[in-house]
C-alpha cells in the first residue's frame, strides 16, 4: 500500500467516529456549557496525549509550539462555533452544514497558497448553496443562529486543514498535536470564564460519552489526521470528509429520531453532489 492510499484510507476511517459526534456533542450540552465542555474534553486528552508521547513532547520546539499553536486557535474556533451551534440547529443540519469544508477548503487554498479554484470547484459551490436553501427552507426548518454557526465551524474547518498541510509537513506530529490540544483547552476555558454562565452536571453516562469524544474522537482521531494528511492533499482530504454528514444524519436518526424532511434530503443530496463535484471533477 503506497503513502497516499494509507493516509487515505486512515483519513476515511476516521469520518466514522467524527459522524457520530454531532449526535454525542449535542446529548453532553445537556450537562456541559458549550465552551467548558471543550476546556474539559481538550485538557484531559492534552494531559492523556502527553504520557503517551512524553518523549517526543518533552523536546517541544519552538516552531511546533508556535504552528501547533496557531493551529488549536482555528480547531478551537471552528469547535466553539460547532457546538454553540448544536444549542440552536439539528445534528444532522450541522453535520450536513459543516461538510461545507471541502468547498471552502480549495478557497482557502486560494488565498493561502495561491491556487486557483477549478470549474468543478465553482460549480460544487453553486450546488451547496442550492442544497442548503433546500435543507433550511422555511418550508422545512429555517436558517437560524445554530446554521450560521456551523457555516462559520465548516470555514475554519477548511483553513484548519490547509494551515495544517503547510505545517505538518515541518514539525514532529505528537509535537503539534499536543500544542493543539492545549491551546484549544486553554481557550475553551478563557472563553467559559468571560462568557459563559459555567454549567457542569456529573453523571456516569455523560462522562462515558465525554470519555468516547476524548479517547476517540480527540487524541486517537485528531493524531491520526495531523500525522497522514501530509501524505495526501488539503482538497483531497476534504472529500474524504465529505461523507462525515451522511454517517453523522444516519446517528442522529436512530439516536435522536431527526428527521429533516423530503427536502431536507433532497438538500443534502445537493450539498453532498457539490462536495463531490468541487474535488472530483476535472478542471
Amino acid at each position: 500500500m503506497n503513502p497516499r492510499t494509507k493516509a487515505e484510507f486512515f483519513l476515511f476511517s476516521i469520518t466514522f467516529i467524527w459522524g457520530s459526534t454531532f449526535v454525542i456533542s449535542k446529548y453532553l450540552l445537556g450537562y456541559f456549557t458549550p465552551l467548558v465542555y471543550i476546556g474539559i474534553r481538550f485538557s484531559i486528552a492534552a494531559l492523556l496525549f502527553s504520557l503517551i508521547f512524553f518523549r517526543q513532547i518533552k523536546t517541544l520546539s519552538k516552531g511546533a509550539a508556535i504552528k501547533g499553536g496557531i493551529l488549536g486557535a482555528l480547531l478551537f474556533t471552528g469547535f466553539a462555533a460547532q457546538t454553540i451551534g448544536l444549542q440552536y440547529t439539528s445534528a444532522s443540519k450541522s453535520a450536513f452544514i459543516t461538510g461545507m469544508l471541502v468547498v471552502f477548503t480549495p478557497i482557502c487554498q486560494l488565498i493561502i497558497e495561491r491556487r486557483p479554484p477549478k470549474v468543478g470547484n465553482i460549480i460544487g459551490v453553486v450546488l451547496v448553496i442550492i442544497g442548503l436553501y433546500l435543507l433550511t427552507s422555511p418550508a422545512g426548518s429555517e436558517f437560524n443562529v445554530g446554521d450560521a454557526l456551523s457555516l462559520l465551524c465548516a470555514f475554519m474547518f477548511g483553513l484548519y486543514i490547509v494551515y495544517l498541510d503547510v505545517f505538518s509537513k515541518d514539525h514532529d506530529t505528537a509535537q503539534l498535536t499536543f500544542m493543539q490540544f492545549v491551546a484549544t483547552a486553554v481557550l475553551g476555558f478563557a472563553g467559559a470564564g468571560l462568557f459563559e454562565r459555567v454549567a457542569v452536571q456529573v453523571g456516569t453516562e455523560p462522562l462515558l460519552a465525554l470519555a468516547y469524544l476524548i479517547v476517540f474522537a480527540t487524541v486517537i482521531a485528531l493524531y491520526i489526521q495531523t500525522r497522514y494528511q501530509k501524505d495526501t492533499t488539503p482538497t483531497r482530504s476534504a472529500i474524504i470528509f465529505s461523507i462525515e454528514p451522511v454517517i453523522a444524519a444516519g446517528f442522529a436518526y436512530v439516536a435522536l429520531g431527526e428527521i429533516i424532511g423530503i427536502l431536507g434530503v433532497i438538500g443534502g443530496g445537493f450539498i453532498v453532489a457539490g462536495l463531490l463535484v468541487s474535488e472530483l471533477s476535472p478542471a
